[in-house]
């Protein structure tokens, strides 16, 4: 385990090599079978670095144990190191391969994922697909060497990804990123504005516009920028990043900053829209209050344990057997559940899908030194936020906002996550406890000024997709009134008096919306608040979780307890028969007691009947049979258990008043034998007759005498002297 590293150098896969202990790079050199070169110039460490970029796990995550995988796709979300309370499991077979490193730290183990392995991994449900790391992963070889040659000031050489390390030491650090952007010239910040106005993405064409560039190369795929104009500038410091076949993309985080300029001009909209909510009282006669969705992901995930027949180490036969890794929810699957926690399935399909992303449903998620079983019930609600934001797990643009209901080649993404940062943007302006009309708000969001760039966007993904249309106003809609409110940042109201916009169709209620505590905390990047109370049992068999109850313990009670209510907090039902359910499944009371106390003191009644469970009062042993042989008289048992013929056909001992049946052995058997010794078997109130069979007649014995000639003194004797000889 590497002990100290470079602070300019933080990830560095060859650097981490050579901190490691030479006990432990000699073992992963004799493990992966990496051959090392004496007469090279570059030291060990260096070789064996090479070697490890090109595994293929990397390139195919799916080779390795989906514990592992989930466990990189949490230490990339958190840009490559992640602490932890101790060491997951899950570890183990990526410091095996070389894949991860760990290293101690202040309350725990930091697990380290360098650079190198960031910028080679293929996105996943729960990232966001116009990030850098998305982008830069499956950018062309071209651009990829042009970024690592101009963060590492010389021509990059193979392999690309030990190159690109500078290139992420820059690109992943937001105050650097931003440093980088401040050092763009004029002309080279225009163009990159442009693009951010046009909602984030141009074309080709488009491109050359921006760059008033006269000159157009024309290839089959149509036109390409020129090497030396101030696209290629953009493109070679990761700031635009291009998309097969002729797009051109800024990622998330350059948008981030960028667009950050842009505030100041929408001031005077802000404001107007704050002069009318404050001027009067728009409360609605009829609201719909959000929830905390954690309880409701939490409550999803431990009913699919205890659907999954309640026994650890079996396959699951339940609402886990419905599941398919990189397949979308099935809809009769929502549809269930949605009927059983009494909520909107559009709501329950919502917090699926982000659970999913986030690791929930996977079996790991039962470990709690690493996410999301280190997760609190309080973070879990950041977490289902971030991935929303994220929008590689949910997209409002498409008919099935799910993005796993997708063959894998068709999941390209839309540009719908703009419009979410410019709802949020609106949302975070509204004061918290106050309605706001939703007409203000689409009136609003129609001034801003990226809108008409993303109308563009839609359409042209759309035709890209062979989908239908949709709006940039239809995606804020749907994000206002179904995916916020899922989320608990919203709440909803109804009411006829309030103004209708003036896009709407008129099929219901005019609508306004308010702001929650809980979703002001989470767009300022904090925890929401909540109460300091404690899990604790309501009454003898009711738990109700505390928002510092860890995810990872309340997934390891799923086997032995039932859900209860899931609104502001969730409630679990641990009854006797729950109890005795988990006992008969082979969990010993002790564990119970330990799983159950990690989250609430036991009440006495539960206390003692674990403790009653836990009392030997006796043994009994197992003893294979085939059936059992009732035999009133003493003496004939006797025999049958002691004479050669028959006692390879008893257990010894059997139990009083018969014999048990030695495995394999069948009735026919058993009757035959016993009749040799003058012992008949009945079965079902008739004597069982065995069925013989004769010996064939060998070739050189003797056949059976005709019919016809019963008597024949001739051949008599001649095939019995043949059968003699």
């Amino acid at each position: 385990m590497p002990t100290s590293r470079p602070p300019e150098a933080a990830q560095h896969l060859a650097d981490i090599l050579r901190a490691l202990p030479q006990g432990e790079l000699d073992g992963l050199i004799s493990r992966l079978a990496i051959r090392i070169d004496p007469a090279k110039r570059i030291d060990v460490p260096s070789q064996v670095a090479r070697a490890l970029v090109s595994l293929p796990e990397l390139r195919d995550p799916g080779r390795l144990h989906p514990a592992s995988m989930e466990l990189i796709h949490r230490v990339a979300e958190a840009r490559g190191s992640l602490v932890v309370s101790s060491v997951p499991p899950a570890l183990e077979p990526l410091i095996a391969r070389g894949l991860m490193f760990a290293r101690s730290a202040d309350g725990g183990v930091e697990l380290i994922l360098p650079a190198a392995y960031l910028v080679q991994l293929k996105t996943w449900e729960g990232e966001d697909p116009r990030s850098l790391r998305a982008l830069l992963s499956q950018a062309p070889f071209e651009t990829m060497s042009a970024i690592a040659a101009h963060y590492l000031g010389r021509p990059a050489t193979p392999p690309i990804a030990l190159s690109l390390e500078p290139a992420w030491d820059v690109l992943g650090n937001s105050q650097r990123l931003a440093d980088e952007i401040a050092k763009l010239s004029p002309t080279e910040r225009r163009v990159l504005e442009g693009v951010e106005a046009d909602g984030g993405e141009v074309d080709t064409e488009e491109l050359l516009e921006l760059e008033r560039e006269p000159l157009r190369l024309r290839t089959a795929t149509g036109a390409t920028p020129s090497r030396r104009g101030v696209g290629f500038s953009l493109e070679r410091r990761a700031l635009l990043i291009p998309v097969h076949p002729n797009r051109h993309v800024v990622p998330t985080e350059v948008s981030a900053i960028i667009g950050a300029a842009h505030h100041t001009e929408r001031a005077a909209q802000r404001e107007e829209v704050r002069v009318f909510v404050t001027s009067g009282d728009h409360a609605p006669r009829r609201a719909r209050f959000s929830l905390d969705p954690s309880p409701l992901a939490l409550g999803l995930a431990v009913a699919a344990r205890e659907a999954s027949g309640r026994t650890e180490g079996r396959t699951p036969s339940g609402t886990f057997a419905e599941l398919r890794v990189g397949v979308g929810t099935p809809k009769s699957l929502v549809q269930k559940l949605a009927t059983r926690f009494g909520r909107e399935p559009s709501q329950v399909a919502l917090v699926f899908a982000l659970s999913r992303a986030i690791g929930l449903w996977d079996a790991s998620a039962t470990n709690a030194s690493a996410p999301p079983g280190s997760f609190t019930v309080q973070e879990l609600t950041r977490q289902l936020f971030v991935t929303w934001r994220r929008g590689g797990a949910w997209d409002e643009a498409r008919t099935e906002p799910e993005v796993l209901r997708l063959a894998p080649e068709a999941r390209d993404s839309s540009p719908a996550g703009v419009m979410r940062e410019i709802v949020l943007e609106a949302v975070r302006e509204l004061g918290e406890g106050r309605w706001v009309p939703w007409s203000s708000v689409a009136g609003w969001l129609k001034s801003d000024h990226r809108v008409p760039g993303l109308a563009r966007l839609l359409r042209r993904w759309a035709e890209r997709g062979g989908l239908e249309p949709v709006e940039p106003m239809e995606v804020a809609r749907r994000i206002v009134h179904e995916s916020l409110p899922g989320l608990g940042i919203l709440d909803l109201g109804e009411d006829e008096d309030l103004p209708r916009d003036a896009d709407s169709d008129g099929s219901g209620p005019p609508i306004a919306l308010r702001l929650t505590a809980r979703g002001r905390a989470l767009l300022a990047d904090k925890l929401p608040s909540a109460e300091a109370s404690p899990s604790q049992f309501l009454d003898t068999h009711v738990l109700r979780l505390g928002p510092q109850a860890r995810v990872g313990a309340i997934l390891s009670v799923a086997p032995f307890v039932e859900v209860g209510r899931a609104a502001e907090a969730l409630d679990l039902i641990v009854a006797p028969q729950t109890l005795a359910r988990a006992l008969s499944a082979g969990l010993e009371a002790d564990v119970l007691r330990a799983r159950i106390e990690a989250i609430a003191p036991l009440p006495e009644s539960l206390s003692r009947t674990l403790a009653q469970a836990s009392i030997v009062v006796g043994r009994a042993t197992w003893a294979a049979a085939g059936g059992f042989l009732w035999v009133e008289d003493a003496n004939v048992r006797e025999m049958l258990r002691t004479r050669r013929p028959t006692q390879e056909l008893f257990v010894d001992p059997s139990p009083p008043g018969g014999l048990l049946v030695a495995p394999g052995a069948d009735l026919d058997r058993v009757a035959r034998r016993c009749r040799t010794i003058g012992v008949e078997i009945i079965a079902d109130g008739q004597v069982v007759r065995a069925r013989t069979i004769p010996p064939p007649p060998s070739s050189r014995s003797a056949p059976p005498p005709s019919s016809k000639n019963p008597t024949s003194p001739r051949s008599t004797p001649v095939r019995a002297a043949k059968a003699d000889k």
